[in-house]
């Protein structure tokens, strides 16, 4: 079993590839590479991309790395092998980012990234700190991880889902925040389940186990 963490020179991988290290010795669930190799992604199991930074910019260096989005769309979408992106890797599932300017993203579910405006002027953003999840559908993700726990959150822009049935779980900063994204293999969380503590290692522990 081989987990690959895409490197697409997207942020520092380091706290995340530990975490889905530790979880997978844990879990029992084999292996966990960081890997910019397309051949490698392709023979993965299941599969992560992360990101930290702006939608274009992220975009720019993921499809800089030749091979990398191909691979992606057969291993996670025509072998349908789990899948789970983190922040901005969650918003690369969506149809397009406006962040700066329109860019398109991988159109995997429906919506699009805005900025986020919250209702209450006083709420700062950039969205930093500790929030708590609102389960709004079941899911094997969220084995033993219950309504109100919490998550850590940097972001300034959110995933704005066309079909609520995808949004699994939301947060709130001054109006509902897409927290959790997911359809078949396919789940993407908002927040950075390596810094999350207990609950992140729980949803990590969780992606490394499920079946879909």
């Amino acid at each position: 079993m081989l987990t690959a963490i895409v490197d697409y020179d997207s942020g520092n991988l380091h706290s995340a590839h530990k975490a889905f290290e530790r979880m997978a010795h844990e879990m029992g669930a084999g292996d966990v590479i960081v890997t910019s190799d397309p051949e490698t992604v392709l023979k993965a199991d299941r599969v992560v991309l992360p990101g930290d930074g702006a939608f274009p910019a992220c975009h720019k260096a993921l499809f800089d790395h030749k091979g990398i989005f191909e691979a992606l769309q057969e291993v996670v979408i025509h072998r349908a092998r789990p899948f789970m992106g983190i922040c901005i890797g969650m918003q690369m599932l969506s149809t397009r980012g406006l962040e700066y300017e329109e860019t398109m993203g991988f159109d995997w579910i429906k919506g699009e990234v805005r900025k986020i405006i919250p209702s209450d002027p006083t709420l700062r953003v950039p969205h930093m700190g500790w929030n708590a999840l609102d389960i709004e559908h079941d899911h094997p993700l969220f084995s033993g991880v219950t309504a109100g726990k919490h998550c850590y959150f940097v972001h300034s822009y959110h995933f704005v889902v066309e079909d609520s049935a995808e949004r699994l779980a939301s947060t709130e900063h001054g109006g509902k925040i897409t927290a959790v994204v997911g359809r078949d293999n396919l789940v993407g969380v908002q927040f950075h389940p390596e810094k999350s503590q207990e609950t992140g290692l729980r949803l990590i522990g969780n992606f490394l186990t499920w079946q879909p």
